[in-house]
């Protein structure tokens, strides 16, 4: 069923410079400021679209309200289909030149779209753009890590890129294969990877957000990081995996099972054993730690970073180990 909100401040027929298109389940606290912050951009408002491709039943009175300020398209879409089936649903539904990808929890600056516009006319070459994370006003810890991992290619180009901002033409989208549907996690990487086969990706400086869904504590981060490694093994199938990735998928498992057996070997005074597996988890947990501590500076302390790993890595491998077992439903890819 879809829900077009109507707006008369506008023709909703008219082709766009701009199509806005987020997918989103849940609670709209965050939805809303995500809304409010493309309501603020400096672009006209008669330039751009907005595609909410909502798994909620119902259209919040909240949500309608945004009718008045820009065109405003609301798709129901089935609560059993994966994100990137949203995605693709609002792609075939945009009229925009550009296609804009948002996360339901992100605050663009007030000239993200602008900027996104103007830098990938004049970069040659380039397929999609993605914008730099930034930390809100009064971060957590947890926030400055993950804002901290998430810009550390700014500027540069990468192979990549995850997917809560991306920013392409729509004659690119439509050139590509669209997000893999049959993945529920890792369906970021995975197109825009894809991408790479069109042109080059750009993680843009200038062009900002604020993630308002950053995890702000350990626990959170553990549950969301075994359910993003659900997908892990998925996410490899139909395509060649860069040798980049091959630490992600590694990695973990040596850490938390070298953590595990060190620790057995302690309990039982098996004290060669001990020395080996403290290398083998020590090792890349060590150079991980640092590497995050040069990144984050004086803003995080390294007993926080190690902690961050300390977590992260066994949560991953559990995730991905679920996932190897068929934890994560798949459908047919589009």
């Amino acid at each position: 069923m879809n829900s077009p909100i109507s707006n008369s401040a506008s023709n909703t027929n008219m082709h766009k410079v701009v199509s806005f298109i987020i997918p989103h389940k849940g609670r709209e606290t965050m939805l809303l400021q995500t809304l409010e912050s493309i309501k603020q951009q400096t672009l006209d408002a008669d330039k751009f679209e907005v595609i909410i491709v909502s798994q909620n039943e119902n259209v919040s009175q909240g949500l309608a309200e945004y009718e008045q300020y820009f065109s405003l398209i609301v798709i129901h879409n089935d609560d059993a289909n994966s994100i990137s089936h949203s995605r693709n649903l609002g792609a075939d539904r945009a009229t925009g030149t550009y296609l804009a990808f948002l996360d339901a929890d992100v605050e663009i600056n007030k000239d993200w779209a602008a900027k996104m516009i103007s830098d990938i006319e004049i970069r040659p070459g380039t397929a999609l753009l993605f914008g730099t994370q930034v930390n809100s006003q009064k971060p957590k810890p947890m926030e400055v890590i993950r804002t901290a991992l998430a810009s550390a290619t700014s500027g540069g180009f990468t192979e990549s890129a995850p997917g809560a901002n991306l920013f392409l033409r729509k004659k690119t989208f439509i050139e590509s294969s669209g997000f893999p549907e049959h993945l529920r996690t890792c369906e970021d990487i995975y197109f825009t990877s894809e991408i790479t086969k069109l042109g080059k990706i750009f993680h843009y400086s200038e062009a900002c957000f604020v993630h308002l869904g950053e995890d702000q504590d350990f626990a959170s981060m553990f549950k969301k990081e075994i359910w993003r490694g659900q997908s892990n093994i998925a996410s490899t199938s139909g395509r060649p995996i860069p040798l980049r990735e091959l630490p992600s998928f590694i990695v973990p498992f040596a850490v938390t099972l070298g953590l595990i057996i060190l620790l057995l070997s302690l309990l039982y005074s098996r004290t060669n054993f001990a020395i080996i597996f403290s290398l083998i988890a020590g090792a890349p947990l060590l150079a991980y730690t640092l590497r995050l501590k040069k990144l984050v500076g004086n803003d995080v302390s390294f007993f926080n970073c190690l902690r961050f790993y300390l977590v992260y890595f066994p949560a991953r491998a559990i995730g991905t180990l679920l996932g190897a077992r068929g934890a994560v439903t798949t459908n047919t890819h589009k």
